[in-house]
């Protein structure tokens, strides 16, 4: 007979899957209130406790100088904060215990602040029990931070202490300014770049963010990184340090003194286009000078005569003249089309006959203007597309932002026939830097391009791209035209442009030590609609040019744009240029020892008027022969006379003192002139220093005591 009693069990087995579909009633009721009623509240609840995935960006990479001088680099800084909140009853009575020495250690580190004030703020925040209370308002170095993370309480973790900190990477320029538009800067703590090499190559630079999640775990945050960060690469420029300090100085300088108030330079190296030097200054309202905009690219202008060797070119490659043909330009005025075109020196009676080569050594407006006026007038596309040809209206493609390309217009007609954007002064105009707009940049490729035997670069901001000591990618040397013209007519241009300097407007920018190559330009600068005589005329002086001529190995241009006269394009932005050249050019100087014994040079030494017994001493002692013309002397005794230099050695002659008369200090240094006219009862003034050169008291006139006596040394 079975044990089992179906009579007692089913009721068992049939409560309990009552009791359970009970639940699981209540389960799906509950689940259906929570997904219906308290959907929103629910909501906002999982949102607070969803896994965060955070970005972790990379260090940014750094920007070097072509000899690899640290020119811009990233380094961590710090915002510090207190978690009030943070290790509960524990916190609060170290942090009670401890907060005067708290605010006493912040005090030194930061002494712009009293502790009495640190003290005040920080119970501030303590009785707000702020979870992210401030305790310096702007971001600190890793040495600063590191001496605050020692005082009490902060040295705890920040879940224990409450302690924490924002970390940022701020950029650091260690040549402060120095080529600052080039280079380029960020945006404040954003690591977004705002121009210059940095915008320019910000992918490069910026690296690929890496992927943390934040997550907790047994009451405490942590993370766990997904995806590690890849650090930017370093940019290798070509920037020359040293060069750019030398060209921004000598700017400066000459800015300060024609009060100029906007100033460019720009300096290249011939072979490559590589950028040494990239300088562009503007007068700020407190008077000083800054690298605000990039002139040197974007301020694109009417270039003034600099512009004349590419309308001279394009002449005598097209073979329509050479450079002996001459040009009548009378008294320095031509009427042309009903506007005067008029030379620097109209007032002066002009050049009356010159030839073509002169002309552009001189910068006759009217020689060059007639030229192009009188061969391309039926045809001035003919002479448009010659400026295309030889590359003054090149796109140079440079990667920074803001570069703007030359707009020289080409001639159109309509179906008529008839010019639809020209009119009949535009050619002679244009041919001497009006009626164009040409960038700074683009004029000193051009020249740099006569330099390179007729080939035409690409101006180079960077070489390479290495990280961790490897070349990741490489920026060869670009030849936008392989000849810009042909080589007889390169040959005139170099010639030309070298007695520009020798013999021309642009003596100013050269040099005694090496040749130098060039042309000044001096243009009026438009104020729009209100045209060129509107109030104070502004001029835009430049100087463009190679050295050294026989050999080039830099290019340049110098560009000052100044109100009012006097205005010279040679004198000024030509000076600049001189200043740059032999600055640069006195590192490429290598001396051997034996250059500096010269077989010629005298060993005699100078030697003073003034105490001969005392200079005779010293002239034994040094093997110098001297003779001695004063007779007896008793010991001790000063005997007062004059030095002459003569054959191998040095005449020593006794000064004839008369009793009450001045005597003749000239010649003598200070210490002797004085002591000698004061014994004598006058009373000595010094002005100068050196050699007396001149005496008020006139030599052997009666000695009034008392009286003063100038001396003038030198």
């Amino acid at each position: 007979m079975s044990k089992f009693d179906s009579n007692k069990v089913m009721p068992r087995y049939f409560a309990i899957a009552v009791v359970l579909t009970l639940v699981g009633i209540a389960v799906v009721g509950r689940a259906a209130y929570i997904m219906a009623v308290e959907k929103d509240y629910w909501t906002e609840v999982a949102s607070r406790l969803v896994t965060d995935s955070i970005d972790v960006k990379p260090n940014r990479g750094n920007i070097l100088s072509c000899d690899g001088q640290l020119m811009a680099s990233s380094i961590p800084e710090f915002k510090i904060f207190m978690d009030f909140k943070a290790g509960g009853l524990e916190k609060d009575t170290m942090w009670n215990d401890s907060v005067d020495l708290i605010c006493e250690g912040l005090h030194r580190i930061f002494p712009q602040k009293s502790a009495k004030e640190f003290k005040e703020h920080l119970e501030k925040g303590h009785k707000k029990m702020a979870r992210h209370w401030p305790i310096w308002p702007r971001r600190i170095d890793y040495g600063t931070y590191t001496e605050v993370k020692k005082l009490p309480v902060f040295r705890q973790s920040k879940y224990k202490g409450g302690f924490h900190c924002e970390e940022y990477n701020s950029r650091r320029r260690p040549f402060g300014s120095l080529a600052q538009r080039t280079v380029g800067t960020l945006f404040g703590s954003k690591d977004t770049a705002r121009f210059g090499i940095e915008l320019a190559y910000d992918s490069i630079l910026r690296g690929v963010n890496g992927k943390t999640r934040h997550h907790k775990v047994l009451n405490k945050y942590m993370n766990t990184t997904l995806t590690p960060p890849i650090d930017g690469a370093d940019i290798i420029t070509t920037i020359d340090v040293s060069m750019q300090d030398i060209a921004e100085r000598a700017l400066i300088d000459e800015l300060r003194e024609v009060d100029g108030d906007i100033g460019v330079a720009i300096l290249m190296e011939v072979s490559t286009g590589d950028v040494k030097a990239m300088v562009n200054m503007r007068k700020c309202g407190d008077g000083e000078y800054r690298e605000i905009m990039n002139d040197a690219i974007s301020y694109r202008c009417e270039p003034g005569s600099v512009f004349k060797p590419a309308s001279v070119m394009v002449a005598l490659d097209d073979g329509v003249v050479d450079t002996s043909y001459v040009i009548h330009t009378g008294s320095g005025v031509l009427d042309m089309y009903g506007q005067k075109m008029k030379d620097h020196n109209w007032r002066r009676g002009g050049y009356q006959d010159i030839n073509l080569a002169r002309a552009l050594e001189v910068s006759s407006n009217i020689g060059v203007s007639y030229v192009i006026d009188h061969f391309y007038h039926d045809r001035p596309e003919k002479y448009v597309e010659g400026l295309y040809r030889v590359g003054v209206n090149e796109d140079l493609g440079i990667p920074l932002v803001g570069y703007t390309p030359p707009i020289i217009r080409m001639p159109k007609k309509n179906s008529r026939g008839q010019y639809t954007n020209w009119h009949g002064t535009a050619l002679p105009w244009m041919s001497i830097g009006y009626e164009t707009q040409v960038a700074p940049i683009n004029t000193v490729a051009f020249y740099n391009a006569i330099a390179n035997g007729g080939k035409l670069m690409r101006p180079r901001f960077v070489t390479k791209v290495v990280k961790d000591g490897e070349t990741l990618m490489e920026f060869p040397p670009v030849v936008l035209k392989e000849r810009i013209c042909k080589e007889s007519t390169l040959k005139t241009m170099q010639t030309v442009l070298e007695h520009v300097v020798s013999q021309g407007l642009g003596k100013k920018a050269g040099s005694d030590l090496f040749k130098v190559a060039g042309k000044t330009g001096t243009a009026q600068v438009s104020q729009g609609s209100a045209g060129y005589r509107s109030g104070t005329v502004g001029y835009w002086l430049s100087f463009a040019g190679y050295f050294p001529a026989d050999k080039p190995l830099y290019s340049c241009i110098v560009c000052i744009r100044k109100w009012g006269l006097p205005a010279s394009g040679g004198g000024m932005s030509g000076l600049v240029f001189h200043h740059i050249s032999e600055g640069v050019m006195a590192r490429h100087i290598k001396l051997s020892i034996d250059d500096a014994c010269d077989p010629s040079a005298s060993m005699v030494p100078d030697v003073k008027a003034g105490d001969v017994m005392a200079a005779g001493y010293v002239l034994d002692r040094l093997g110098v022969k001297s003779a001695r013309d004063w007779g007896g002397a008793a010991g001790g005794e000063q005997v007062w006379g004059k030095a002459t230099g003569q054959q191998g050695g040095v005449r020593l002659a006794r000064m004839e003192m008369l009793k009450g008369k001045t005597p003749d200090v000239t010649g003598m240094g200070a210490r002797d002139a004085v002591y000698l006219l004061e014994s004598c009862g006058l009373k000595v003034k010094l002005s100068g220093r050196g050699k007396v050169r001149s005496q008020s008291c006139r030599p052997g006139t009666p000695i009034v005591k008392g009286r003063e006596c100038l001396l003038t040394l030198d």
